[in-house]
């Protein structure tokens, strides 16, 4: 299996990694807090403690963190040896007992890793697995993870037929190298900011303070991630369902968009 860098370096990956470094330089603790409400209203529990949660595709670490907070023990595992350093730097700055939050270099992918991290009570994955390169596959390997009557939680681009090619083209020109990114967000963040302030026109409220109040990310740094996001794949709502349907999961909650972005689920194992 190639690294990350390698794969950076081939044009086939976006760093990912680097760009979550950027985004901790804006991390305070109004971010924290919101993080830590979004995570508490997206599993409707106020608290984690005695729970065990593997944040898989831990990116930033900010949801890794959020879980501790919330009293877990916590697993993080990522692909990007940049994202195992913001987890280390967010455990180092933030986290009172880092003998509780493990920290691991890994591919969701790899079969024989996944199978030998025991089973969670919450796997999580925002925005993770259609970045793997191959998403499906990805799925099956968390869902054993997940103990009898736990939580896993998705997050997975929604499936727009040309438009979701279209946008694969945009991530691969980006990935290409310096010119092709340089073209990229020269277009796209212009693009994305009138549109944001068009938006705020007409709703007349500040979408770039909404956004933040939504996750605490930052949506510069996730207009960045999405214009240059490679591996991308999609995936209708309604597969994602059936797939784990088929599997003894049950959907409790999901939050759909019919544009870009996510689709949200959380599912629950049943009980053996």
């Amino acid at each position: 299996m190639s690294t990350a860098s390698e794969e950076i370096q081939a044009g086939k990956r976006f760093a990912f990694g680097r760009n979550w470094t950027a985004f901790l330089e804006t991390l305070d603790e109004s971010r924290i807090r919101i993080a830590v409400e979004s995570l508490e209203e997206l599993l409707d529990q106020s608290t984690l403690e005695g729970q065990f949660f593997l944040d898989a595709g831990s990116g930033s670490g900010l949801f890794s963190l959020a879980a501790r907070r919330l009293g877990a023990r916590v697993r993080s595992l990522d692909f990007d040896q940049d994202c195992i350093r913001c987890a280390e730097t967010l455990r180092e700055q933030f986290d009172s007992h880092p003998e509780e939050w493990t920290i691991q270099h890994g591919s969701v992918l790899d079969q024989e890793l996944i199978s030998s991290l025991g089973t969670f009570d919450v796997v999580y994955s925002w925005g993770v697995l259609h970045h793997t390169g191959d998403m499906w596959q990805a799925i099956e390997n968390l869902l054993p993870l997940v103990k009898p009557d736990g939580l896993i939680v998705l997050a997975l681009y929604n499936h727009q037929g040309w438009r979701s090619r279209m946008w694969r083209r945009v991530k691969e020109l980006y990935c290409s190298g310096t010119l092709g990114r340089c073209c990229v967000l020269a277009v796209g963040v212009p693009y994305f900011a009138l549109r944001t302030v068009a938006v705020s026109m007409i709703r007349r409220r500040n979408e770039f303070a909404e956004y933040r109040r939504n996750r605490g990310m930052s949506i510069v740094h996730d207009w960045i991630d999405w214009l240059g996001g490679l591996p991308f794949e999609t995936a209708r709502p309604d597969d994602v369902i059936a797939v784990l349907e088929s599997r003894k999961f049950t959907l409790e909650r999901s939050r759909l968009t019919k544009r870009l972005g996510c689709n949200e689920f959380v599912f629950r194992r049943t009980a053996e």
